[in-house]
């Protein structure tokens, strides 16, 4: 094992804390399994009602864990819900920050007052920037709290500009006509490594009448809070988001980028080492056969189509991307999660499905970082979310993007803008214009500079967190010596 701890010394011990959504879980678990790789006891703290969901989608109890990497739960203060679904996220951000304190600080109590020999006390917390309660308890133990942003910096850099935006009175809009009269492309100057983006491209919790609004005022609290954290962590590459990451360093804590994660993640412990089999974090269910049917479809040939665990969209949308997928002609793999239609269960046409059988998979959910890295897949159909994004880059496949909300549209424009591997799908898009992407993606002159760009990229992301010298693979060692074994109560 390829420790970071002396092996005469007991382990440290890394509470993690992810914030209680797909998105957020995933990063956080990879980057508790490198901890846990380099010699960290790792406590996983996820919510009750994820708990339950987990238990759903992948049978064994995850709190089993194993005897280095245990999982602990603690209450997200939302009345009890049997559902396996996404929960509102304006609804847990606002309600976990404001009752999981308590709870936290109990855990924590409860974890120094039973170690051992062979567990020390918490010597640190690497915690998501959305649960910034972890901040007042890591204070109070005068342990090391790590902040990790599980979006690109471009989003940060989007969100730490409310304020600015707030104070000329860009936003909030004067009323929801704002949101259809041209207003949202307005161009904002003077945002580093941003030049020329549109209020249109900036995540999208400033699209509100409201100055009390839940989630613009949470982002507003983010930004803030992060100046509060011993390191900030972000799952990107220096080379993708060099500008921003400068921009940032003046400012807040020490910046550390460590991403890919999959990648370090696959380069730090070896194929055959089986230790974290067991331990995942995905809610949905996964269905086999995927990759079986992607071996019988040549090279580049197929579309994957996923637009997350959290974007909805209308039953017209659904079939508008049904029908723009059937007349492309092109061979496609279609994730569609049980709730992705608002209100409905999402059920295609039977025209459609007769029509595509012989050139379709239609899946509930899938191992997706599998799916992206297999020869078959020649485009990714996406709602560009930022662990889309990354997975899309690191296994050198291009993107059309959909963006739902959040920093989704800030990705987006980074992504057909700054890196040239993605195309922007207008959210009103009818099934003719989804296939003419379709085609663009797949046949066109576009579709191939987009995919040769991305294989430059997955190049580029293969020496950070692989090459003895890349910037990924240096940053995880020197955030573990600089920040995560500094805890008074923890000196080697």
């Amino acid at each position: 094992m390829d420790s970071l701890v002396p092996a005469e010394t007991p382990p440290p011990h890394a509470v993690c804390v992810p914030l209680p959504a797909q998105g957020h879980m995933n990063p956080m678990l990879k980057l508790a399994k490198l901890l846990n790789y380099k010699g960290f006891h790792i406590t996983f703290v996820i919510t009750e009602y994820n708990h339950n969901r987990l238990l759903k989608s992948s049978g064994p109890d995850p709190l089993n864990g194993t005897p280095t990497f245990r999982f602990e739960t603690i209450p997200d203060g939302l009345p009890p819900s049997d559902a396996n679904a996404a929960q509102d996220i304006p609804s847990v951000c606002d309600s976990i920050n404001k009752t999981c304190l308590a709870p936290f600080r109990q855990l924590l109590s409860k974890l120094n007052n039973t170690s051992s020999s062979n567990v020390s006390p918490v010597t640190c917390i690497v915690s998501d920037c959305g649960t910034s309660f972890t901040l007042k308890a890591a204070q109070e133990l005068n342990t090391p709290n790590a902040l990790l942003w599980s979006a690109g910096a471009c989003s940060f850099m989007g969100f730490l500009h409310y304020r600015t935006l707030i104070e000329k009175g860009l936003v909030p809009l004067k009323d929801l006509s704002y949101l259809t009269n041209g207003y949202l492309n307005t161009v904002i100057d003077r945002i580093p490594g941003m030049e020329g983006i549109k209020l249109k491209d900036l995540p999208t919790f400033i699209r509100t009448t409201d100055p009390n609004d839940i989630m613009m005022n949470f982002c507003l609290g983010i930004v803030e809070n992060t100046r509060n954290a011993s390191a900030l962590i972000f799952n990107t590459i220096y080379d993708l988001e060099h500008e921003v990451l400068e921009a940032l360093s003046s400012t807040y804590p020490p910046i550390y980028t460590i991403g890919p994660l999959q990648l370090l993640l696959n380069h730090e412990i070896p194929a055959d080492d089986n230790s974290f089999s067991g331990i995942k974090s995905n809610m949905w269910k996964e269905q086999p056969g995927c990759l079986e049917w992607l071996d019988t479809k040549e090279s580049n040939s197929v579309v994957y189509v996923n637009f997350g665990s959290i974007t909805v969209m209308t039953e017209q949308q659904l079939i508008e991307f049904a029908w723009g997928l059937s007349n492309s002609k092109v061979n496609f793999l279609w994730v569609i999660r049980p709730d992705l239609v608002i209100g409905e269960s999402a059920i295609l046409p039977p025209e459609f499905v007769a029509e595509t059988k012989e050139r379709s998979l239609l899946a509930s959910w899938c191992s997706q970082e599998q799916v992206l890295n297999h020869p078959a897949i020649g485009g990714f159909l996406t709602h560009s979310g930022w662990n889309s994004t990354v997975e899309s880059l690191s296994s050198g496949v291009p993107m059309l993007c959909w963006p739902f909300f959040a920093d989704q549209q800030t990705n987006c424009w980074f992504c057909q803008n700054k890196w040239g591997i993605g195309l922007e799908i207008d959210s009103t898009s009818n099934r003719d214009e989804i296939e003419k992407s379709v085609r663009e993606l797949m046949e066109g002159e576009m579709g191939k500079q987009m995919k040769k760009t991305a294989m430059e990229w997955k190049l580029l992301a293969e020496k950070a967190a692989t090459a003895p010298n890349g910037s990924s693979h240096l940053n995880l060692e020197k955030i573990i010596k600089e920040v995560l074994l500094t805890s008074r109560s923890y000196i080697i």
